[in-house]
C-alpha cells in the first residue's frame, strides 16, 4: 500500500507513521529525514543537496526526487511505503504521477492554524543534550532554562511564532491545489488532526484498512 501522508508541520503526521508503518508492512519516507541522511551519508544526490543548502539555493526537485527513488528501493519499502513531505508543490504532484510513484491513498491532517502555532512555536531546546521542551505542553521547572543543568535554552529560528505563522501561509496557498489534485483522482481523505491521538489513529485505520484489504493485505493484530 502506497500512502501520502499530508499536513503542515505540527499536524501530528510524524507521530502516526510508526503505527501505520508497523500494521501495514510498509516503509516510512520522510523526505527532511532523507534529506539529512542523504547529506549525513555524502551519497550521489546528498552531495548536491549539500551544496545547495550551502549556497543558500533551494534543493531542486531532482534532487529530491532522486532521493526519494533511492529511498524506494529499500528492502522494507517492497510492501509500499509511506510518503511524508512530498508533494509540496502540484508540479511535485504532477512529476509523482508522470515518474511512476504510485499513491493508493491520500490522507490530509487538518489541524487549525492557531493550534499548530500553538504546537510548534512554543518549543525550546538545550542545544548540548538535546532536551526539548514546550512552554505550555511541557514546560521547563524555570522558563528558559535547562531543568539538569540550569544552561540557556534556545528557540531554532524556525519554531519562533512569526515564522510559522508566515510558513503556514505559504503551505495553504501551494497546498490547496495539491488537494484538488488527488480530490479529483478520487483518491484524497482529511481527518480531523486536532484531536487524541486514538482518535486520529481510529480515522486512520477506517480510511486505510478498506483499501489495504482491497489489494490484498492481510491484518494479523486487532488494534
Amino acid at each position: 500500500m502506497k500512502i501520502v501522508l499530508m499536513g503542515a508541520p505540527g499536524c501530528g503526521k510524524g507521530t502516526q507513521s510508526p503505527f501505520l508503518k508497523e500494521r501495514y508492512h510498509i516503509c516510512h519516507l520522510s523526505t527532511g529525514d532523507m534529506l539529512r541522511e542523504a547529506v549525513a551519508n555524502k551519497t550521489e544526490n546528498g552531495l548536491k543537496a549539500k551544496a545547495a543548502m550551502d549556497s543558500g539555493a533551494l534543493v531542486t526537485d531532482d534532487i529530491v526526487f532522486g532521493i526519494l527513488k533511492d529511498g524506494m528501493k529499500k528492502p522494507e519499502c517492497s510492501k509500499g511505503y509511506i510518503i511524508d513531505g512530498l508533494p509540496r508543490t502540484l508540479g511535485q504532484a504532477q512529476r509523482m504521477q508522470e515518474t511512476g510513484i504510485e499513491v493508493d491513498q491520500v490522507v490530509s491532517f487538518d489541524v487549525p492554524d492557531e493550534v499548530i502555532v500553538e504546537r510548534t512555536s512554543g518549543r525550546w531546546i538545550h542545544r548540548a543534550s538535546g532536551r526539548t521542551y514546550h512552554e505550555k505542553f511541557f514546560p521547563p521547572k524555570q522558563a528558559g532554562v535547562d531543568d539538569a543543568t540550569g544552561e540557556p535554552l534556545m528557540q531554532r529560528p524556525d519554531d519562533r511564532k512569526e515564522v510559522v505563522v508566515k510558513r503556514l501561509e505559504v503551505y495553504h496557498k501551494e497546498i490547496n491545489p495539491i488537494k484538488d489534485f488527488y480530490r479529483n483522482l478520487g483518491i484524497f481523505a482529511s481527518i480531523n488532526g486536532n484531536r487524541a491521538l486514538e482518535d486520529v489513529r481510529a480515522s486512520l485505520t477506517s480510511i486505510l484498512d478498506p483499501i489495504y484489504h482491497k489489494l490484498g493485505g492481510k491484518l494479523h493484530h486487532s488494534h
